[in-house]
């Protein structure tokens, strides 16, 4: 509740008080559920989705897909001043009557990642359906075949088993949608939003051209290509203020030294986290951390390595994922800046 909060709080002012992204980043939105009530946690209600996409309209954001995003990031090109993006993750059936109204009426594109497993089972729309929004428009992704979780290793598979197996999954995925929609997409999102370096290199590998988690965070010039973040947009963070703030944030300019990975190691929980922070744009005494929502003890700076500072949890995580947010504002507490460190423990 202290997170949420303060997150209320921060964006609130950010939103009334920064007129325009900058044109070296931009942030994207993840979407599950619309309208449906049984899911609270991944759903948004239709109300505050058609609140969303007015802030757009209001703030005249332009609305990218996320491939025209990536190839504009990619190729160094500026972005535009004012510009979001809206995903949407497994794609239920309330996309199609609850959102797909809303974006045709405010006349906005969104990227939609599948899983093809599923495609026309249970609550899950059909390849006609799909190839019908892609007609329109929208933009597909690949979210894998079976949207397991991809960082488990089975009972006793190799390193080498565990990457023929997940590799014969995005291509059997890709394959289908080759069969269905005539096409292989170029863009990856994460089941469940989970990837460690070696996960984000065979993505790499199979010829993709980005990668999404589910970290929040904003994407900049700077990124990894295959660990991108999105903002999630669920449960009780749905709100009009909420989404317009988020638009507001800018990257804490963060450079991670240490751990590599994104593996809990269970030799060392809580983990320490060991980053470079740009302070020429930020106030020092604003940085501030929080784990899984709620607030922990800040940035210490390091006394062996001087520009260092180190992020750990005051108890050990639990649970399969857990992450670090660090926030902080500029001197004038008009600007506010957001990273995420996500944290995994798979079954190995």
């Amino acid at each position: 509740m202290l997170f949420r909060r303060f997150c209320l709080q921060m964006i609130f002012v950010a939103a009334l008080l920064v007129p325009a992204l900058a044109a070296d980043h931009a942030n994207v939105f993840l979407y599950h559920r619309f309208g449906d009530a049984r899911y609270p946690s991944t759903n948004i209600s239709l109300d505050d989705f058609r609140s969303h996409l007015q802030v757009l309209q209001d703030g005249r954001y332009q609305v990218l897909t996320l491939g025209g995003l990536t190839s504009l990031v990619l190729s160094g090109q500026p972005l535009p001043e004012r510009c979001a993006v809206l995903t949407v993750d497994d794609v239920y059936r309330s996309f199609l009557t609850g959102a797909l109204p809303l974006l045709q009426e405010y006349g906005y594109p969104a990227t939609l990642f599948i899983s093809t497993s599923f495609v026309g089972g249970g609550d899950f729309l059909t390849w006609q359906e799909l190839s019908n929004l892609v007609d329109a428009g929208f933009e597909i992704g690949n979210h894998s075949a079976v949207h397991d979780y991809l960082l488990d290793r089975y009972e006793g598979e190799s390193p080498s088993e565990w990457r023929g197996r997940v590799e014969r999954d995005l291509s059997r995925s890709q394959q289908a949608f080759k069969d269905h929609l005539g096409f292989e997409p170029e863009l990856f999102a994460y089941p469940y939003g989970e990837f460690d370096p070696e996960l984000a290199a065979l993505v790499r590998r199979l010829g993709f051209k980005a990668a999404f988690g589910q970290q929040s965070g904003v994407i900049h010039a700077g990124h990894d290509p295959f660990t991108l973040p999105r903002f999630p947009m669920g449960g009780a963070y749905t709100s009009r203020e909420n989404f317009a703030g988020k638009l507001t944030l800018k990257p804490l300019p963060v450079e991670v030294v240490e751990p590599e990975t994104t593996l809990l190691d269970p030799h060392q929980n809580p983990p320490v986290l060991k980053i470079r922070i740009d302070l020429s744009e930020i106030d020092p005494l604003s940085l501030k951390c929080y784990v899984n929502g709620h607030l922990s003890s800040g940035p210490v700076a390091s006394k062996k390595h001087e520009g260092v500072y180190q992020v750990v949890a005051e108890k050990p995580l639990k649970g399969r994922r857990n992450k670090y947010t660090l926030t902080a504002s500029d001197v004038s507490g008009r600007q506010w800046f957001w990273f995420s460190q996500l944290w995994v423990s798979p079954r190995r």
